[in-house]
């Protein structure tokens, strides 16, 4: 990576756009756009509108994967002088040497009580927090909770698979939304592991699998993996049975928003048609592998995916009506800010700045951390900050996680 202090003012300067920034970068690299496409598996045209600003860089993948190509930090290309808040790249690391830890699920002695109902109930309290959005305190508790998970499923594999499945998932998934995607898969493939032959149990980790692929850019890889989960888990039309639908269904979704990573547009149809014929059966209060999956669901993928593929003003018209229902201020507020941060890069798309910044403004009141610690927000955050337009909301915001206009 290159260190910020081994550039002039005029390439890294937080006035400039995220396009110019990427152009400076090309040149000083000695790239033509024709190199940077090429490496990029995208076309001349792609990255002229690119750095013309004709094209909003607004996926936080994408620019990681740019600035991968010019060998620089994503920071650099942000105007970010801090990516993170030290306290969570603390605490992150602090999760790494935990799933570094290989023989910690052979350090449980005899003489040393594991309590089933105990280690439920901070695995069920761990849920509440990260569905709260509380990733610092989530972070925190993580490495002790693993190492606990991890101890009972080696002396009660039956009773502990399921906990520590479950632990692993809450670990992928706000890994996966503070940047360590790669980390975050790892902990997923745990998950999987662990759930061993559970088809159900091994969909809710197919899951998470799911999600940090994408976020690595692997949107076939993950497309494959959740279909295949979800084709795994045999249907059943029964009231017992929402638990296990829920989990199908959220695999349904995951491989749709996968699809439309990929431009598959007839794809998502498919997957989001097979998600709502699954969501009619689904009794949404009966959620036990936390999948908040559910009509209101479906159709807040079914607008995400229109992100994906382009279709901003279909995008911002479905979140408007989405909004309005009651089932979408029963979703947890981590679900609903996560969603709202997508539903803002739909109005930047469509050029309504002032509709962008009052839905991050939204989101950021329902869980602070979702917009304050998540490299994806930070990124419409930035492009936001720079317009006069935007609410002054924004610029608090702005100077909240460390950027400046």
């Amino acid at each position: 990576m290159v260190n910020a202090g081994q550039v002039g003012g005029d390439v890294t300067g937080d006035e400039l756009p995220i396009g110019r920034r990427v152009a400076r970068w090309r040149v000083r690299q000695r790239m033509t756009q024709q190199m940077l496409a090429d490496r990029l598996g995208k076309s001349k045209s792609w990255v002229d509108k690119v750095e013309r600003g004709a094209r909003v860089l607004d996926k936080y993948s994408v620019i990681q994967e740019i600035a991968t190509v010019l060998r620089v930090d994503p920071a650099m290309l942000l105007g970010q002088h801090r990516p993170s808040p030290p306290v969570l790249l603390v605490a992150v690391d602090g999760v790494r040497a935990a799933l570094a830890r290989y023989d910690a699920a052979r350090t449980g002695e005899p003489g040393d009580p594991v309590s089933v109902t105990e280690l439920g109930r901070q695995v069920g309290h761990l849920w509440l927090t990260y569905q709260h959005a509380d990733y610092p305190q989530v972070l925190r508790t993580l490495p002790g909770l693993l190492d606990a998970a991890q101890r009972l499923h080696s002396v009660d594999p039956v009773h502990g698979m399921q906990l520590l499945v479950s632990v692993y998932r809450i670990m992928s998934s706000v890994l996966v939304k503070l940047g360590e995607a790669d980390l975050g898969w790892l902990a997923a493939d745990r998950a999987v592991a662990t759930a061993g032959d559970d088809p159900v149990l091994a969909g809710a980790a197919a899951v998470s699998i799911g999600h940090a692929l994408r976020a690595l850019g692997r949107g076939r890889l993950a497309m494959a993996a959740t279909v295949a989960a979800a084709h795994r888990i045999a249907p059943v039309r029964l009231p017992e049975g929402s638990g296990k639908l829920a989990v199908q269904g959220a695999l349904l979704l995951q491989a749709a928003l996968a699809a439309a990573g990929c431009v598959e547009g007839r794809r998502v149809e498919e997957l989001t048609d097979q998600a709502i014929e699954i969501a009619a059966w689904v009794d949404a209060r009966e959620d036990p592998h936390q999948t908040s999956f559910g009509l209101v669901a479906v159709e807040l993928a079914r607008i995400v995916a229109a992100v994906e593929l382009g279709n901003a003003e279909e995008a911002v018209y479905r979140h408007e009506q989405a909004i309005r229902r009651e089932a979408w201020r029963l979703l947890p507020a981590e679900y609903r800010a996560a969603y709202l941060v997508d539903a803002a890069r739909a109005y930047l798309q469509v050029g309504d700045l002032r509709g962008a910044g009052r839905v991050l403004v939204d989101a950021d009141g329902i869980a602070p951390a979702e917009v304050r610690c998540r490299p994806a927000a930070r990124t419409v955050i930035a492009e936001l900050a720079r317009s006069h337009l935007a609410p002054a909301g924004v610029a608090r915001l702005a100077t909240l996680v460390g950027l400046t206009r």
